[in-house]
């Protein structure tokens, strides 16, 4: 496995991790073990977004080097061998 595809993959992870726990906290709004769960989620998907981003380029418009996306080439710019 790739390493963009591996940190794709650990950042879907924890993404639903973190979505599980915020919806969680919106029943349970005392909970504080979720809460502590929630931030520590939050923490790991930033980090791993800003890891993702400074190997592999941004995930989004508002990521950092957002206007990197246009210095690539597009998909149809790129030859696939196994289409």
């Amino acid at each position: 496995m790739s390493r963009e595809k591996n940190l794709l993959n650990r950042l879907s992870a924890v993404q639903f991790a973190l979505w599980e726990t915020h919806m969680f906290l919106d029943t349970h709004p005392g909970n504080e073990e979720a809460r502590r769960m929630h931030e520590s989620y939050q923490k790991k998907f930033e980090a791993l977004r800003k890891e993702y981003e400074e190997t592999c380029g941004p995930l989004t418009l508002s990521g950092e080097n957002s206007d990197e996306w246009v210095k690539n080439p597009w998909p149809w710019d790129v030859e696939h061998n196994n289409c």
